[in-house]
Protein backbone atom coordinates (compact mmCIF):
# COMPACT_ATOMS: atom_id res chain seq x y z
CA UNK A 1 0.00 0.00 0.00
CA UNK A 2 2.48 2.77 1.02
CA UNK A 3 5.14 1.93 -1.75
CA UNK A 4 2.80 2.16 -4.00
CA UNK A 5 1.29 5.48 -2.55
CA UNK A 6 4.74 6.66 -2.75
CA UNK A 7 5.47 5.86 -6.68
CA UNK A 8 2.43 7.55 -7.28
CA UNK A 9 3.41 10.65 -5.63
CA UNK A 10 6.80 10.08 -7.51
CA UNK A 11 4.97 10.17 -10.69
CA UNK A 12 3.03 13.38 -9.82
CA UNK A 13 5.74 15.11 -8.53
CA UNK A 14 4.12 15.57 -4.95
CA UNK A 15 6.97 14.28 -3.10
CA UNK A 16 9.90 15.35 -1.34
CA UNK A 17 13.19 13.51 -0.29
CA UNK A 18 15.12 13.93 3.04
CA UNK A 19 14.13 15.09 6.83
CA UNK A 20 15.37 18.68 5.74
CA UNK A 21 12.36 18.98 3.24
CA UNK A 22 9.95 16.74 5.80
CA UNK A 23 10.67 19.23 8.37
CA UNK A 24 10.09 22.38 5.84
CA UNK A 25 6.37 21.34 5.03
CA UNK A 26 5.88 19.60 8.56
CA UNK A 27 2.28 19.01 9.62
CA UNK A 28 0.97 20.13 6.18
CA UNK A 29 2.50 17.01 4.98
CA UNK A 30 -0.20 14.31 3.87
CA UNK A 31 1.79 11.12 4.85
CA UNK A 32 5.57 10.78 6.22
CA UNK A 33 7.07 7.74 5.14
CA UNK A 34 10.44 6.51 6.92
CA UNK A 35 12.80 3.15 6.35
CA UNK A 36 13.37 0.94 9.17
CA UNK A 37 16.81 1.76 9.21
CA UNK A 38 16.42 5.07 10.01
CA UNK A 39 18.85 6.86 12.43
CA UNK A 40 17.73 7.10 15.15
CA UNK A 41 18.83 11.21 15.38
CA UNK A 42 16.48 11.28 12.32
CA UNK A 43 13.78 9.44 14.51
CA UNK A 44 14.03 12.38 17.04
CA UNK A 45 13.64 15.36 14.75
CA UNK A 46 10.55 14.12 13.46
CA UNK A 47 9.17 12.79 17.43
CA UNK A 48 10.37 16.52 18.41
CA UNK A 49 8.44 18.49 15.57
CA UNK A 50 5.37 16.25 16.18
CA UNK A 51 5.15 14.40 12.64
CA UNK A 52 3.99 10.77 12.43
CA UNK A 53 5.09 8.43 10.23
CA UNK A 54 4.72 5.37 9.02
CA UNK A 55 7.68 2.93 8.88
CA UNK A 56 8.59 0.85 5.66
CA UNK A 57 11.39 -1.61 4.01
CA UNK A 58 14.76 -0.87 4.68
CA UNK A 59 16.63 1.88 2.52
CA UNK A 60 17.91 -0.35 0.24
CA UNK A 61 14.44 -2.40 -0.42
CA UNK A 62 12.75 0.85 -0.91
CA UNK A 63 15.27 2.06 -3.44
CA UNK A 64 15.22 -1.04 -5.47
CA UNK A 65 11.53 -1.46 -5.45
CA UNK A 66 11.07 2.31 -6.36
CA UNK A 67 13.77 2.12 -9.23
CA UNK A 68 15.87 5.13 -7.10
CA UNK A 69 19.01 5.90 -7.89
CA UNK A 70 19.39 6.87 -4.52
CA UNK A 71 18.83 5.80 -0.96
CA UNK A 72 16.46 7.97 0.97
CA UNK A 73 15.31 7.61 4.68
CA UNK A 74 12.34 10.01 5.37
CA UNK A 75 9.80 10.65 2.24
CA UNK A 76 6.99 13.19 2.65
CA UNK A 77 4.06 12.91 0.51
CA UNK A 78 1.95 16.38 0.42
CA UNK A 79 -1.53 17.06 -1.24
CA UNK A 80 -1.06 19.96 -4.29
CA UNK A 81 2.38 19.49 -6.33
CA UNK A 82 5.72 20.89 -4.39
CA UNK A 83 5.04 23.50 -1.37
CA UNK A 84 8.31 25.25 -1.14
CA UNK A 85 10.14 27.49 -3.48
CA UNK A 86 13.29 26.28 -5.00
CA UNK A 87 12.02 22.65 -5.49
CA UNK A 88 11.61 21.34 -9.16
Amino acid sequence: MSVKEISEAIESGKISFGIRQCLKIGKKAKNVFIAKDTRDETVEKLEVAKIEFIVLKSKAELAKELNLDFECEVFCLHQNGVPHKGAK
